[in-house]
This record gives C-alpha cells, sequence and structure tokens, in this order.
C-alpha cells in the first residue's frame, strides 16, 4: 500500500466517524487543503505509536477567530489558516487531521490531559503558558482595538480605554494586557467584561454593552473588512500592541510529537507551502522565517 492511499484511506475513516451518532463531544470537520503534499516517512515514523495506528492527528481549536480558525457559511465547517496549515501538516506526517471547536480557556486542559494531541487557535505563547505546555511557534501577531464603525466613544490608544466598557474573550492574553494598563488610569479604571468567545465578546460592541473589544490584528483586520461586518466596526487605531508568536501547544511529555511536528512545520517553511498557505488567507505579513519552540516573552 503505498503512503498515498493509506492517507486517503484514514480521510475516509474520519469521514465515515463524522456521520456516525455520537463519533465526537463536538462537531469535528475535516478539510482538505490544495495543493496536495506528499507524505515524509522519516517524521511519519518519529510519530507517538498511538497516532501512527490510528492515522490522525487530533487538533483541538475555538473556531470564533476568523481568518485563524472559524466557521464557514454552512456553520460546521471550520476554515482558516490555521485548519490549512493544520491540514498541511497531516499531510507531511502522514495522517489525516481532525480539528474540533472549544472554547479558548479549555484549550490547555485537553492539551495536558491528552483529550486531544494538539492545539491550534491563536494561542500567543507566553513564558506563564510554557509552564503548562510546549509551543511551536507558528505566527506572530499583535493586539488591536476595535470599535463600532464610526467611533462614537473617541477610542484612539490603549490610553483612552479609562473609564470604558471593554469586552474580552476569556483566557485571552487580551485579559492581561487590559489588567496592565489599568494602573494608568487614575481612578478612572477600564471596567472588563470577559466572554467565552470572541464572537460574543463582538456583539457587546456592536450593540453598544460595551465600547471597544480587544483581538489580535489579523481577526481585527478580517472583522473590519469583511463585507458582512465592516459596517459595523473599525479599528481605533493602526498600532499592534504587544505583539508575539501563536503556537502549537503540545503536552510537555509528548516529546516525539513536538519533534515531528516542528519538523514538518520546518518543512513546510523552507518549502514556501507555509507562505503559500498564509497568502491565500491574506495573512502573510505574519510568516515567521524561522521555526521556534517556547519562544514567548513575559506576558
Amino acid at each position: 500500500m503505498t503512503r498515498l492511499s493509506r492517507h486517503a484511506r484514514t480521510l475516509a475513516a474520519a469521514v465515515v466517524c463524522l456521520l456516525a451518532a455520537g463519533c465526537a463531544q463536538h462537531p469535528v470537520h475535516v478539510r482538505q487543503p490544495a495543493p496536495v503534499i506528499g507524505e515524509d516517512t522519516a517524521l511519519h515514523n518519529r510519530l507517538p505509536t498511538a497516532i501512527r495506528q490510528g492515522g490522525v492527528l487530533r487538533i483541538a481549536t475555538d473556531a470564533s477567530y476568523a481568518p485563524a480558525s472559524s466557521f464557514a457559511s454552512d456553520g460546521h465547517t471550520i476554515v482558516g489558516f490555521e485548519p490549512d496549515l493544520g491540514q498541511a501538516l497531516g499531510q507531511v506526517l502522514g495522517v489525516a487531521v481532525v480539528f474540533t471547536n472549544h472554547s479558548f480557556d479549555s484549550l490547555p486542559g485537553l492539551v495536558t490531559s491528552h483529550s486531544v494531541d494538539l492545539v491550534m487557535s491563536a494561542v500567543t505563547d507566553t513564558r506563564e503558558r510554557e509552564k503548562e505546555v510546549d509551543f511551536i511557534d507558528y505566527f506572530v501577531a499583535g493586539t488591536s482595538i476595535v470599535v463600532q464603525r464610526g467611533n462614537p466613544k473617541g477610542i484612539g490608544e490603549l490610553s483612552t480605554l479609562c473609564g470604558h466598557v471593554v469586552a474580552l474573550e476569556r483566557g485571552t492574553v487580551q485579559v492581561g494586557l487590559v489588567a496592565r494598563s489599568q494602573h494608568n488610569c487614575l481612578g478612572r479604571p477600564i471596567i472588563t467584561r470577559l466572554y467565552d468567545n470572541n464572537t460574543d465578546a463582538l456583539v457587546q460592541v456592536r450593540t453598544g454593552r460595551a465600547d471597544a473589544q480587544l483581538s489580535d490584528y489579523p481577526s481585527a483586520a478580517a472583522l473590519v473588512n469583511d463585507a458582512r461586518t465592516g459596517a459595523y466596526y473599525q479599528l481605533a487605531s493602526t498600532a499592534q500592541y504587544e505583539p508575539g508568536p501563536y503556537g502549537i501547544a503540545v503536552a510537555k511529555d509528548n516529546q516525539a510529537l513536538r519533534g515531528a511536528v516542528a519538523d514538518a512545520l520546518r518543512w513546510l517553511v523552507s518549502s514556501g507551502q507555509y507562505r503559500q498557505i498564509l497568502r491565500r488567507w491574506g495573512v502573510e505579513a505574519g510568516a515567521i522565517s524561522r521555526v521556534s519552540l517556547n519562544a514567548g516573552r513575559r506576558a
């Protein structure tokens, strides 16, 4: 049996699993990107035995963060540069890839408990998070401020958030960024409200219940430039605060998987496939030139 036929058989089995009742707790979707990339047999053989034998790499994400990961118009398929990158990694490693949707703050526990193999969900690699999981860094982005179209509250830089209501996704680096900014507010603190996902936080701005929302720049830029949402939102400024790397999270006791995935990503970077994926989603500006492990800064 050739490697390609084995990969195709595994994908078919994963699709059958999608159709079977009770296959997974959360919706699971497999998306095959173009172009098809050949398997690296040596990297496949370095995968943990359970993944090699099962033929599936399980990746958790929070699908509320376009263009990284979000639901397509069908409401079921998870799309974005992360699913495309994940599928490309699977092709290099010779396994199928299955993405599942979860709340952002639940993601670290899923990988440390081995309920999933990896997390790929615009998770900023920080020293604090590195205490819990290891990271394979694959992208760089900073934080932007999103406000209602027309900016009725006149919000500009981060310092102008004092006294305003700010909606944030629970568990994100933006929660820490706002907390560190409070010392500049001199009796007019930023009023923070936390939500389970990015979409719910943005609704607060759209409906006027919050004055601003903080997101990573790629997500914020996609939001304000999308014809479906651009009429409701704009960036408060062009500033990006505290830029840092996104990391693929892997359990600290799974060094074999970490090494194989890191080297598969290095192959994608050196071959140019990585930049092609980012270019398709309009986020090439966040590309890395070298794959690093645990390269986050303190946040």
